[in-house]
Parts: C-alpha cells; structure tokens; sequence
C-alpha cells in the first residue's frame, strides 16, 4: 500500500498518517518522489484502513500495488515520466525519441572531437562515453578515470549537449556528477544497492541499464532503489541479456521494452550496441526498438573503430550512423512520434 500525500501537506499530516499506519500494525518507510511524500508499507491491513486514511487531512489517496513495485509502478503513476536533461534540452519520455550517441570509452581529445563532431551533425542530443570501464577481464582496458571525465566535460561545453557516462562505485558519485548530466549504472552493477541509492540521492538523472541476467521485475527493483531516494529522474535501458545464442553478443529482448513500457511510467531505452555486438545488426535493431515503443537509443559510434581501446568490433562510424538516423525518422513517425531535435545554440560552433 502507498498512501500518497498532498503536495502541500503539512509536517503534522504526514506524521499522523505513519502514526495511525503503525498503530495497526504497518511500518511504513517515507519517501519523497518530485515533492510528494508518499508513504510505503508492505501491507493494506484491508479496505476499512484505506477509507479511513484517504479521509484523513493532508492525505491524496491511497494505491494499493500488487506485487513488489511501488513507485515505479503505472499504478502509483499513471502518466509517463518525462526525463529533462537542462543542458542542451535533451527529453526522454513522452512523443519524443531521443538517440544518444558517442564512443564506447573515452580515449584522447582527438577522438573525442573526431566522434562528437560526426554524432552532433547527424543529429545525437546527446554524449556518451565511459571513464570508468569495468571490463570482464583484468587487463582490458578500464578507462581514463577522472582524466576521461575532464574530456567528456570539454565536449559539454564545446557543444552544449549534455553527457552521460557510467559511475562504477558509490565513493566516485559525487565526483562524476559533478562533471557529467546523467549517471549510468551499467548491466554489471545493476543491482549494486549501495550504488543506485548514492546515484539516487546525487540530485543527476540515471541511466540504468538492465543486468544481463535479471529479469524484468529485478530490473525495475533496480530502479525503485533510485526513486525512494527521491529522484524520479530515472530512464531504463534493455542492452541485451544472457542466452544460449553465439551469433549475437547477447540477445536483445524488445519484448521486455513493451512490457517495461506497459509497468513503469519510466521511460524506455534501447542499447543496439551492446545487446547485437555487431555493426550490421544495429540499425535493425534500432528500428524495430522504435517501432516496438523505445523511447530512444543508446549507440556507440567511432571514427576509427579498428583502433578503438574498447568495444570497436560493435561501433558504427560517421557515416553509418548518419544512415541510421535518416532511417529512424520515418520509422519514429510511423508509431506517432517525433526524433527530438538537438536544442543547443551552440551547435554551430562544431
């Protein structure tokens, strides 16, 4: 049961509403969620509690939800989130598809500028690249830490767009929202609890991407961690999941993007990089991802992807990925929506 309470409800309100919770018997935990306190409990105590607390001062309504979701749920939010990047205007959520576009790792001033430069003109609204790599083996490489932050933070301000890139630990949080506009929790630290409530409580926007082993409910239990600590900001990313396939880097389920839409009001994004591992098989999948409800697309593109430090083989270059965007267009109007359009002014300095 949630009972959520009024925008303008007073202190006092909402602490008589947890005492007459615990007085049958209920131990509700407060979280604020875009400035409305709801309180969350595991029980209802029955129908005859909910009258009494929808009729109690301060009180909106009372949700009851089945299951283990609470305020990623349709249930308790009807409406679909919108997610506002302020820098450069990028939204996720809404009759919007966005695409964010970048190289994998960041590597070295000149190829950021060399990928920036080919993702900006083809129409990207917004960055990403990692700093921070946490790769299967040892020895791959790990990224350039807080150096690689410093050049994604140039490329923010060369062309206004925002950035996102992956936060690996909850000790580094802090420090990478300061130089980035969202947070990504990449596949292997979805369920780092400890890490999606410090990017929860960091104030930044999260990317969280789906483990490549969790199912749909781990996933948006994931993201529940991130929104009881009171940030709603939160876009979920389907990047591919474990399965017996070889012929594919994984197996890229849209099936759980239709689904995840029909369960969370949290917008919806799809990784076609990752998930196929396979340059020829993006722009299919990042077709029907439009077409199934994504609400944009995660790609990785570089310009000299032979030579890239991390994941080349699976990267699209300029001229690739200038086709995919041309061919998204059609396909994202075709369901009734729009490609969002960059919005920073200072596109034309690139």
């Amino acid at each position: 049961m949630i009972v959520v309470m009024a925008p303008q409800a007073a202190r006092e309100q909402v602490e008589s509403a947890i005492e007459l919770l615990r007085s049958r018997g209920l131990t509700p935990i407060s979280s604020t969620v875009s400035g409305v306190t709801a309180l969350i409990t595991e029980g209802t105590d029955g129908p005859e509690l909910a009258k009494i607390l929808e009729s109690a001062p301060g009180v909106d309504r009372v949700v009851t939800v089945a299951g283990s979701q609470r305020l990623t749920s349709r249930v308790f939010r009807s409406e679909d989130t919108r997610v506002t990047l302020s820098a450069g205007g990028a939204v996720f959520g809404g009759t919007g598809f966005a695409v964010i576009a970048g190289p994998c790792a960041v590597e070295s001033p000149e190829q950021m500028n060399a990928v920036v430069d080919s993702v900006v003109k083809s129409g990207a609204v917004m960055l990403r690249g990692g700093a921070f790599k946490p790769r299967t083996s040892p020895y791959s490489f790990q990224g350039l830490g807080l150096a690689g932050l410093t050049l994604l933070a140039e490329q923010r301000k060369r062309t206004g767009l925002p950035v996102v890139t992956e936060v690996v630990t909850p000790s580094d949080v802090e420090g990478v929202a300061e130089e980035s506009d969202m947070l990504q929790i990449g596949a292997r630290n979805m369920q780092n609890f400890e890490l999606l409530r410090e990017a929860g409580a960091s104030g930044r926007p999260v990317l969280l991407k789906r483990g490549m082993s969790a199912t749909i409910e781990e996933w948006l239990l994931a993201a529940e961690y991130v929104l009881h600590m009171g940030n709603s900001d939160v876009v979920l990313c389907e990047r591919g999941i474990r399965s017996f396939e070889r012929g594919t880097r994984f197996t890229l389920d849209l099936s759980a993007v239709a689904e995840a839409k029909r369960l969370t009001h949290l917008p919806v994004i799809v990784d076609p990089s990752h998930s196929t591992g396979k340059p020829h098989l993006v722009a299919p999948m990042s077709l029907a991802a439009a077409a199934c409800g994504a609400d944009g697309l995660i790609v990785d593109v570089h310009t000299d992807a032979s030579n890239a430090m991390c994941d080349g083989a699976q990267a699209l270059d300029g001229e690739q990925f200038s086709t995919l965007m041309g061919r998204l267009k059609p396909v994202v109007e075709a369901v009734g929506r729009t490609l969002s359009p960059a919005l920073s002014p200072t596109l034309a300095q690139v």
